[in-house]
Parts: C-alpha cells; structure tokens; sequence
C-alpha cells in the first residue's frame, strides 16, 4: 500500500461547524484512568479519603483483566517461601528486575488475595480433602511450585465482575465510560506560572455525545494498561493502544524498557476467532507442544520443556513455524481426562467446541502474539513517576518488578500491590493533596479544526504502524529490521502530527496518535539494546552483555 502523503488531499478536513462541543471544568479529589485490576482496586481505596473519577474508553468489564485466564502467583504453601517466588522471578527477568520491589510485591502477595475473596471473589477450591490449601493451585512456566491461585480459567473475568461492581456501586466514585483521555493537563504546559511540573488531572473526550471537557484532580492515576495493540497478532482487546504511555511521555515522564514485549506463545490460530487466548496453565497442568508432524520440539530447545520461561518458548514456536514452513503448532492436553479438561479449563473447552475444536479428543492450533508489555512509565516504588500529583501502576507502568521478561501470573499480582502501595503513598501525601488551589485551567480550544474528511486515512495508518511493529520489531529481531522500522514509523508519526492538530480530535484519532508515539519509543528502546536479553532477541547480538546492558532503558 502505498504510503500517504501528510499533504495529500486525503487529510484535508472539512470546512463545516465543527460538532464538538467544548465544556468546562470538573473537579474530583482523585482522577483514575483505566478501570482494570489496578485501577479498580485504587479507585476503591481513594474513595475512602475523597472524590474519585474512574475514566474508561469502554464499560467498567472491558478492560485486559477480564481476558487472563491463568491466575494470581502467591506464595501460600509450606513447600513455597517468598524466597522462592522471589527467585523465579529474578530468573525470568533475566537481571534486569529491582529485586526490593521484586520482594516487596510478592510479600504483598497473600494480603492481596484475602482483600479479593473479602469482596467476594470466588476462586476454584481445592477438590482433594489431603490438600494442605482450601483453594487449588496450579502451575506455569518459570515458577518452580504451584502458587497460581485461579477461578477455573476465566479469573480475569471473575476478578474485574466484582471490582466493576463494587466501583459502580461506591458513593464516592462517579464512573465515566465511554470516555477516552486526549491529554494530560500539565502545569508546564497549561498553566505555567502556577506550579511548576505539576499534574492537573486530563482533558477527556465523550465518546457519546462529541464533548471535550477538563477532569480537575488533586492527584491523577494511570492505569490504563498495556499496548497490545501496536503489534499485528495480540490477545488484547481493542482498548490496549498505550494510551498512558504515550500521554505520560508527551507529559515529560520518563518511559523505560518498552523493548520488552512479551509475546504469549499461545495464541488460537483459528479465522473464526479474535484474540483467543490458550492459558499457560494447559502446559502447567501437562499439554505439550508438537509440530505439526507430531515432534515434540521442546526436547530439544530447553530442558524445562513446555514450562519454560514464556520468551524461551514463543522463540521455539516462531523458530518451529519459520522450519517447517508451517502457519502453527500445536498444542495438546488430550492426553488428560477428558472430565479433568472440563473441569479445569471450562471457558477454553467451551469456545474451541463452538469453533469446531474438542480439547478432550484432538490438539489446538497455536501460534505466539503480543501479550504484554513489561516496560512503560518509570515509577518508583510508590508508584511516582517523577512528575508531581501524577501516578502509574499496572502495565502502563515499569516498576522494576518484570525486568526483560515477565513471569507467568505476576501482573494481576503486580496491580493489586501498587494499589495498596500508591493508596498508601497517598494517605501520607494527603494533607500536602487537599490544599491543592486550581488555578484558571485553559478549555480545550476548537480554533479552526474541522471534522476528519477521510477517517480511512487512520485507518490505514493503524494497520501500517502494527505490520511494521509485527514484521521488523517482533519476536526475533535485527539491526536492518529496527532501522526500517525506525523510518517509516517516523514517518508515520510526523504524518499524524501534521493532520492531528487540523481536525476534531476522535476517539479513533487519539488512539492512532498514541500508537505511533508508542511505536517510535519502542524501536528507539530496541535500537538501544545492543544485545539479547529476555523477550528481547537479536540476531546481530544473540547473547547478553551484562558489562553494558544489565541496566534499564530509560527515554527521558
């Protein structure tokens, strides 16, 4: 397709009445962008010292929590120690995890879980009476003990049902969905004789009724997850376009690690499903891989087999699919009883049936795809991002726990800790938050904008940005790749600024823009790690080089 010209007719808007309407001011002690498991959570603590708004572009539900499938990691056995789950995560992050904030999550860990089951979560129980443990623990790959506490295998979704009721239901919380966040309100920038470097809360797009207003906060929380969608194949929901890191950064925040894009290596490969998922749990509970010709490949890629670290085994699915010529692998568990199946992973049986697919009888075809990112905007460990009265927890966060690589089940876990870390942050910091005077914060100005003549135009653009990101920034990568990538995704980026500020911002707009700023971060991440480490892989530098590499990539 041939690449669009900023100055081609097709960006040109048209010269009508703009139907955006522009209101003014609303003030809220606490602004939370993104309703999954962090931001739920947070809201609902906040509510206890003030007002909370919780902005989220779709409903409440719609969030990447409600699609994992696997679980919590916590260490609940007399046979696990925090050391332990410590450790394991230390490996899969392959030197790169802050191991204080490694320790002070996974202690965090059992807390967290009864706070869930106290507001009425409910987990699989155990089905053994010799059981030491009231629930059922599973297993996944990088994780030397069952510690993976679950809800059969739709656990996201059992999760954020009842935080979703919960926040809904709060006096406190007022819920804007269907909302979409164009930027942050920065003093720097907004209102400069204020205060200086300071948050203000965000000028937030009405999907509904094509209304820009300002959300005025005294504190303002980024939890609005990963971005998923930047790659061509994914498990995320549409939703997941690195709207937090890319309004973080054009904020002046530092951004780190983006290069470690984890990709989940199993994927359903199926034209009749979107974004299917196929929990690790299958390969903790005994499902292997096979090649199409029936060879079970692991054997001879790492001695952990199918539960090794999840970039250990993405790398062999790609290596596998790219020897045979193959479009997929496949996975099997048909081994198991077929009532163990069912009972355990019922979700999963139920929608491969409705795809013509019986888990109990025959093998899925898989494939590996963007899953989740483990860098984002640099915190410490309270959740600060360096910038005042502005916060990030969640994946749209880098705290230091996941390194170059996250290990199976720690990011619901990581959400619910810096909940309580950032609320606990907050309370300290209060009396300083409750004094806050807003100063005159400029509307959001129409000027001369028209509506968008050509909405194809971004759509093309999207499709570019994400077929670039999956054939040049993907599972293996190399110094030609990343340097293609860098060029046209620069041009992408400067096509979008040239057309950005000449029409009336929508929700498909702002997306498309956080794309292509998220892109260019990511390749410049990846152009500046000159080795192989973790998710990340290259074939110009195929091995580590702990002398200049072992330490984060920070873009300020």
């Amino acid at each position: 397709m041939k690449p669009v010209d900023a100055r081609s007719p097709l960006w040109k808007k048209k010269q009508v009445s703009s139907p955006l309407k522009v209101d003014g001011d609303l003030f809220f002690d606490f602004l939370v962008i993104g309703s999954g498991i962090a931001g739920a959570s947070l809201a609902l603590k906040l509510a206890t010292l003030g007002r909370v708004a919780i902005v989220c572009k779709e409903t409440l539900l719609e969030t990447n929590t409600r699609y994992a499938q696997g679980g919590i990691a916590s260490v609940f056995l007399e046979n696990d120690s925090y050391d332990e789950h410590t450790r394991d995560t230390l490996v899969a992050g392959a030197g790169l995890c802050h191991e204080d904030v490694v320790r002070k999550v996974v202690s965090e860990g059992p807390g967290c879980i009864r706070e869930l089951i106290g507001l009425g979560v409910e987990f699989t129980p155990s089905t053994k009476p010799d059981e030491p443990f009231e629930y059922h623990l599973t297993r996944e790959g990088g994780h030397s003990a069952r510690r993976i506490i679950h809800s059969a295998d739709v656990t996201g979704f059992a999760v954020q049902a009842v935080l979703a009721d919960k926040v809904r239901t709060h006096p406190n919380i007022t819920v804007f969905e269907h909302h979409t966040c164009v930027d942050l309100i920065i003093t720097d920038k907004a209102c400069p004789d204020f205060s200086r470097n300071r948050t203000l809360g965000a000028y937030v797009l009405s999907d509904k009724d094509a209304r820009i207003f300002s959300l005025l906060a005294r504190g303002t929380f980024l939890a609005t997850g990963g971005h998923g969608k930047l790659y061509l194949y994914t498990t995320n929901p549409d939703s997941a376009t690195g709207d937090g890191v890319a309004m973080a950064a054009r904020a002046g925040a530092r951004v780190a690690n983006l290069e470690f894009m984890q990709f989940h290596p199993t994927c359903l490969y199926s034209p009749q499903a979107k974004n299917f998922l196929i929990s690790e749990a299958l390969r903790g509970e005994g499902a292997i891989l096979l090649s199409r010709g029936g060879e079970r490949f692991m054997e001879r890629v790492d001695p952990r087999l199918e539960l090794a670290p999840r970039d250990i085994v993405a790398r062999a699915i790609d290596a596998e699919i790219k020897r045979t010529g193959e479009p997929f692998v496949l996975l099997d568990i048909s081994h198991k009883p077929a009532d163990f199946i069912r009972s355990h992973f019922p979700n999963i049986y139920q929608r491969c049936l409705e795809l013509g697919l019986d888990i109990t009888k025959e093998p899925l075809p898989v494939v590996p795809a963007a899953h989740y990112s483990c860098g984002g905007v640099v915190t410490d460990s309270r959740g600060r991002t360096g910038i005042k009265a502005l916060w990030a927890l969640g994946e749209v966060a880098c705290t230091g726990l996941h390194g170059a690589n996250r290990l199976a089940s720690n990011s619901l876990l990581e959400g619910l800790a810096f909940a309580s870390f950032v609320f606990e942050d907050v309370k300290i910091l209060w009396d300083d938050l409750g004094k806050t005077q807003f100063p005159e914060v400029p509307r959001w100005e129409i000027g001369k904008a028209g509506e968008a003549d050509e909405m194809s135009v971004v759509s093309q653009l999207w499709d570019e940005i994400r077929r670039t990101m999956w054939n040049y920034v993907g599972i293996v990568r190399s110094e030609k790749r990343l340097a293609r990538a860098e060029a046209r995704i620069r041009q992408i980026v400067e096509e979008i600024d040239a057309y950005y500020w000449d029409v009336v911002p929508s929700r498909a707009l702002i997306e498309v823009r956080n794309l292509a700023t998220v892109a260019h971060l990511t390749v410049k991440c990846a152009r500046a790690r000159k080795e192989s480490r973790g998710i990340h892989f290259s074939l110009d530098y195929p091995h580590a080089d702990d002398a200049r590499f072992q330490k984060d990539t920070v873009l300020t």
